[in-house]
């Protein structure tokens, strides 16, 4: 499995997992904080795009890693709902949701305290991320909000069910939002808007690692 491996630890490992190359990217270069990983290996996966190509991803990573528990989190870019939304803000999933059901997200507030630090500046949502087979745009949105759902993208739902179906772990979704109610991505302006959600992707591995830590490591 390719990835960016963190110095072996004794505990649980993290698993990454996004959809695009570009996320990849970002996550793999991005900044690496204070230097203290989490307490385990991390590995940083590409799942390709849509819920079956992040199931089946996901489902072998699990099963190579072959270790219960491996925390996983769901990343990369998603489109906000809620009006008000920018380029750039992120999105800490209290739940994942699609057609196929819920998931709850493990440790929703360690993680908006850490990128909050990770990311000073940037406004960060909190609520359920719904999932979708393809991507969704005017109205159907509107009608997504109107469940209570503040982002939507193809495959964190895919991802954490998958996840908490092969075993019990913890599990996230945190995304960046690159297109809004008010800065859809068919206007030329949001190619800026792109790269503010880049840049901001490129910044959260430290937040990844301190949830980790916060979640795994012995409590006294």
């Amino acid at each position: 499995m390719g990835g960016a491996q963190e110095p072996p630890g004794p505990t649980t490992p993290l698993l990454i997992a996004c959809a695009l190359g570009i996320e990849r990217l970002a996550l793999r270069t991005g900044r690496r904080g204070d230097g203290v990983p989490g307490p385990g290996p991390v590995s940083i996966i590409r799942s390709g795009m849509g819920p079956r190509a992040a199931e089946n991803a996901v489902r072998v990573a699990l099963g190579q890693q072959g270790a219960g528990g491996t925390a996983v989190i769901a990343s990369g870019f998603c489109a906000g709902l809620e009006p008000g939304m920018h380029p750039g803000d992120l999105v800490v999933a209290e739940e994942t949701r699609d057609s196929a059901g819920t998931t709850a997200c493990t440790g929703t507030g360690l993680l908006v305290d850490a990128l909050v630090r990770a990311v000073p500046g940037r406004t960060v949502h909190t609520g359920p991320l719904n999932g979708s087979g393809h991507v969704v745009r005017g109205p159907e949105r509107a009608g997504l909000r109107a469940t209570g759902a503040i982002a939507v993208d193809m495959e964190s739902a895919a991802t954490l069910r998958t996840a908490v179906r092969t075993g019990p772990r913890p599990v996230a979704a945190v995304r960046v939002v690159v297109d809004a109610p008010e800065h859809e991505l068919v206007r030329i302006s949001t190619v800026r808007g792109g790269i503010s959600a880049f840049r901001v992707l490129r910044a959260v591995l430290p937040a990844f690692h301190e949830w980790h830590r916060s979640l795994l490591l012995p409590r006294r």
